[in-house]
């Protein structure tokens, strides 16, 4: 590979349709201001460079981004490319990753509003990542070890497994469809509501109420902290550990618990025949 080090880039389109080559400890930024500085480059790596300008990375492929900074100048990082490797980067653009295809992303710090909308086959390792829509409508992604705080996270997806992880949001995986969690806590208010084929097992969810609306929903060996008005209208198998605040007209199933403070079969709008059984 061509090597280019140590070089200072603010023209617009400056390293267009970049191939072969390897940018190294290189600088984006400067009065010109220029946008869309590496576009349509094929088959490049980037080590230990920092960008601030906007749209760097549209239309990427067979890309690696390594040990580099993309400060909140630097909007929509990294839009319609695929092929790609992000790791151990610090990420602050809003809209980073929109279709983009094939990405694994690894050891990042990443603080980017509406990151991952629309992408295909993702992989997130080892991440922290600070996100108010995450991944909206994305399919076939894999997550391990991941930090994320947010609020309207996993909404649309379809194909998502989660492992090992901690998520601080909110109305997560609504409208999302083949869903698993696994050894995971998961802390929002009104979780899951309207998802298809959702799964958690061995999981921890807390806040209040979750889970409602759902079709084939399933919970196995998990926890539920402070969650009143549970699993309303929902299609559910769940066998919780401990105790769960109130249960509300569960459309169809059987939720098993070691103490329920109330069940509450009132106010139906459909026919709910879920039973709800306290572990002997």
């Amino acid at each position: 590979m061509k090597k280019i080090e140590n070089k200072i880039f603010d023209a617009e389109r400056s390293l267009y349709n970049l191939k072969n080559t390897e940018v190294i400890q290189c600088k984006f930024a400067g009065e010109a201001d220029g946008e869309s500085v590496l576009k349509e480059g094929r088959n490049y790596v980037v080590n230990d460079c920092s960008f601030s300008l906007r749209y760097p990375m549209w239309h990427a492929k067979k890309f690696t981004l390594i040990h580099s900074t993309l400060d909140d100048k630097t909007r929509a990082p990294i839009w319609y490319s695929k092929d790609g490797s992000i790791e151990n980067c610090r990420i602050d653009g809003i809209k980073c990753l929109r279709e983009c295809k094939n990405i694994s992303v690894n050891n990042c710090n990443i603080a980017s509003p509406e990151f991952g909308w629309r992408c295909k086959n993702l992989n997130i390792s080892n991440s922290q990542i600070d996100s108010m829509y995450f991944l909206f409508a994305s399919s076939n992604v894999e997550i391990e070890n991941l930090k994320m705080t947010g609020k309207y996270s996993f909404q649309y997806m379809k194909n998502l497994h989660i492992k090992n992880s901690e998520l601080d949001t909110k109305d997560a995986f609504w409208h999302s469809k083949n869903i698993l969690v696994e050894n995971s806590v998961v802390k929002g208010e009104y979780l899951g509501w309207f998802s298809e084929n959702l799964k958690f097992i061995n999981c921890k969810i807390i806040g209040t109420q979750p889970l409602c609306y759902c079709k084939n929903l399933e919970l196995i060996n998990c926890e539920m902290q402070d969650t009143d008005l549970s699993f309303e209208y929902s299609d559910v198998k769940a066998d919780i550990k401990g105790h769960i605040v109130s249960v509300k007209n569960p459309k169809s199933g059987e939720i098993i618990a070691d103490s329920v403070g109330e069940i509450i079969r009132e106010d139906a709008i459909m026919k709910c025949t879920g039973i709800v059984e306290i572990r002997k």
